[in-house]
Order: C-alpha cells, then structure tokens, then sequence
C-alpha cells in the first residue's frame, strides 16, 4: 500500500488514538501503531479506496490479538491494575501525547473499565462513540455481520453505563483536587470527607515491582488512612505537582528526585469516587 508523508501524519494520531484506548499502554499503542504501518507497507494491494478504514482494521486485529494474550498475563499480575497515564502537559517532549485526536474516553476511569469489556466490546465501543465510525465500517473491521456490531455496542454501552457520569470538566475537577490537597495538608478530615463519596475506592498499582496496596481499598476511613499513612513515610526531598493527565487533573509525586507515582480520580457530582495510585515504574513516563 503506498502511503505519502502527509498520510502518514495524518493517520498516525488516529491510529494511536485508537491503540491507547484499546491497550491502556502508550508504549504497546506505539508498537501497534508501527507494526501496522511496516504492515500495511508490505501490502501489494494499490486498489484501496478507503486508507483510513483498512488501517484502522489492520490495527484493531493487532490489538484484538494482543488484549486476547494480555488477558492470561493480567490473570498474573500482582494487585489492581492501572492504566498508564498520559502526562499531556508534556506535548513538546513527549511525541505520543501530541497524537491524542479526542479528549472523550481517554480518562483514567474510562480507560479502566475498557478491563470489564471482551476485545470485541471494547474495539467496537470506541470505534463507535469516540471515533464515530458507522456500523457498516465496524462491521468490516471487526468482520462480523453489522447486526452483530450493534448488539456488540449495545453490551458495551451497559458495561460502561457506571462511568457515564463522570464529571470531565476540567476545571471543576481542578478545584476539587486542589481542596483535596489543602484539605490533607492541614489534616481537615471533615473537608476530606466532603469531597469524597461514601462509597470511595482506591486501586494502586505497583504491579509487584514496588509496594502497593493488592486489593483495592474500600470507604472514606479506609481510603484516609492509607493516604495519611503514605504521608508520614515520604522523604524530604518529597515534592508534587498539579499536572493534566489523560485531559484532567492529576497529582503527579516525586522522591529521590524522580517520578514516584501518579494519582488520578473519577469525579461524579463534585465528588472523588475513585482514586488510581499508579506506582508501577514500568508505567511511569521518564522525568
């Protein structure tokens, strides 16, 4: 397939768009999104009317097959397991992040719950409500019948019905974790237990590298003292930033002078629901 230099820049950013979601992982949408066009370079096939389309295809198979062996490996891993954030205050230094083409299903939260989908609900989920491809188009990517393709969102959407509230306003959020933050530096525990809900969970993922929490963390109390916990043991040289991650506000933590962990929320009603400590140093992007 002969694709120019100007396609290629313009469907790279949808081909990664697309992989992250699938893959939750920059560096495996990375590999995906070059394996697909080494691939579709080696094809002789010059009568393809629609480059967008069988490339998106091409890709989608690639990661259909690797979420079908991740699924075995995650049956391994240790503790709950976070997405690897995007740190996009970094679009100069960091080239995957400029390739983000739409803000809608890249939170954290949503990012997340892709793990409840099979492989097939979750290609056929974005590739209809975030890249708004049209039912006959899945279909032939995914190559089943387009009725399928519509039962197959509509499982879909029910799955991902829990998240649909999620506030991703950007600047609402900002405020609420900015209260967080103050709240916790004075040790204001009614503040605390205003921002979060009652039913608040926590999901830290050291994926067996570093010390974390292996099951998720349930209720205000719970969740309180871990983090109160966490507090009392950090370094000196412990410092945070506010940074935007997948489009919305984050705590980013550094110790020791290097990137420590992440924290990321799912806001709904002005309130923390939940809360993703990533600490796995193999999903941690290079300071």
């Amino acid at each position: 397939m002969q694709i120019s230099k100007e396609e290629y820049q313009l469907f790279k950013p949808l081909l990664f768009s697309l992989a992250y979601r699938m893959l939750g992982s920059v560096v495996e949408a990375e590999d995906i999104v070059q394996e697909t066009f080494l691939g579709a370079y080696q094809l002789n096939e010059e009568n393809i009317k629609n480059k967008k389309a069988y490339l998106c295809k091409m890709l989608t198979n690639r990661c259909l097959d690797m979420l079908k062996s991740a699924r075995s490996r995650r049956e391994y891993y240790v503790g709950p397991w976070n997405p690897e954030p995007l740190i996009l205050d970094k679009l100069h230094a960091f080239d995957p992040s400029e390739m983000i083409i739409q803000k809608e299903g890249l939170s954290i939260a949503y990012l997340r719950i892709m793990e409840h989908l099979t492989p097939d609900e979750r290609a056929v989920l974005l590739l209809r409500e975030v890249f708004a491809f049209s039912y006959v188009e899945i279909a032939n990517i995914i190559e089943k019948r387009e009725e399928n393709a519509r039962k197959i969102f509509s499982r879909a959407k029910q799955k991902v019905s829990r998240i649909e509230g999620e506030s991703l306003n950007y600047k609402i959020n900002k405020s609420i974790i900015d209260r967080f933050i103050q709240a916790f530096q004075t040790q204001n525990t009614s503040v605390l237990l205003e921002l979060i809900s009652e039913n608040v969970t926590l999901y830290s993922d050291g994926g067996g590298i570093v010390n974390a929490a292996t099951r998720p963390i349930v209720s205000p109390s719970n969740v309180l003292a871990l983090l109160y916990g966490i507090i009392k043991k950090v370094p000196k040289d412990f410092y945070f930033e506010v940074k935007s991650v997948n489009y919305q506000p984050a705590i980013v933590i550094f110790m020791n002078e290097t990137l420590h962990s992440i924290f990321s929320f799912y806001i709904y009603n002005e309130r923390i629901n939940e809360i993703y400590i990533t600490m796995n140093p193999e999903k941690l992007p290079i300071h």
